[in-house]
């Protein structure tokens, strides 16, 4: 057994599909429930697709389930999502169903990359890039160890058609977007406004509802919509973040065949 053959294998094989994916359709930031959704659908249309995650796992919040009972519930309206994906749900009472956690996970992560897009986990998204035309068309990217650490070490840049901010209750990239260019964003203060308290039924509801693009070349998806739009949050159910997933992707593709924006 030969290290250095295993050496190159590990850095050819990871450099030639990092540059590969240096210009794409889509970039995807945050790998959590709405952003594996949301590129599951995009590359299963054949959009050359990215995700960025900054920490180790891919998953999000799923894995945790609700307060470490790795189960999640799903609402009626998205279960068709989970028995796209082959994913169990038993009924719990009337239009509500309970999924493990760790299934759910593991099967988004896993069908995600086998219908084509790629995962770059251990990258943060320190900046991205807006152009005269204020519109965003890529990202600034460095590793997660590099900003964990505080080093000063310069970052590298990538381009994509659309972004999809799926980073969570930061809505972080929507945040450095904010702090760029001004209070722009299609929100009612311009900036990311910040969660409500916990009311799940509104809280869903709306999250579908503002799935949308916020800034030109940049769309909003999962728990990020409820930070930038000032919506509340709604805990361990994940349907509305599975349906923002597929509606975020739906809204990049208009935006790439110019259907609106």
């Amino acid at each position: 057994m030969d290290e250095i053959v295993i050496s190159r294998a590990i850095t050819e094989s990871y450099i030639k599909e990092l540059l590969e994916f240096m210009e794409v359709d889509v970039a995807v930031v945050g790998a959590g429930p709405s952003g594996l959704v949301a590129s599951y659908y995009l590359a299963r249309k054949g959009i050359k697709t990215a995700i960025y995650e900054r920490r180790l796992s891919i998953g999000g919040g799923i894995w945790g389930g609700g307060m470490m009972f790795n189960r999640i519930v799903v609402e009626a309206d998205a279960k068709a999502i989970l028995d796209e994906f082959g994913i169990n749900a038993k009924e719990y009472q009337k239009d509500y169903y309970v999924a493990d956690a760790v299934e759910v996970a593991s099967t988004f992560c896993s069908q995600t990359l086998k219908a084509g897009t790629r995962i770059f986990n251990l990258l943060t998204v320190e900046d991205v890039m807006i152009r005269e035309d204020d519109r965003v068309t890529g990202l600034v990217l460095n590793w997660s160890a590099v900003d964990l650490a505080q080093l000063h070490v310069d970052p590298l840049g990538m381009r994509s058609k659309v972004v999809i901010d799926a980073t969570g209750h930061e809505a972080e990239v929507c945040s450095i977007v904010a702090r760029k260019i001004g209070p722009k964003l299609r929100t009612l203060t311009g900036g990311v406004v910040g969660e409500k308290s916990m009311w799940a039924e509104v809280g869903e509801k709306e999250l579908v509802k503002h799935t949308k693009e916020i800034y030109p070349g940049l769309v909003v998806a999962g728990m990020a919509v409820n930070a930038a739009f000032g919506l509340p949050r709604m805990g361990a159910i994940f349907g509305g973040m599975l349906l923002s997933g597929k509606k975020a992707a739906e809204v990049a593709t208009d935006l790439l065949e110019g259907k609106s924006g």
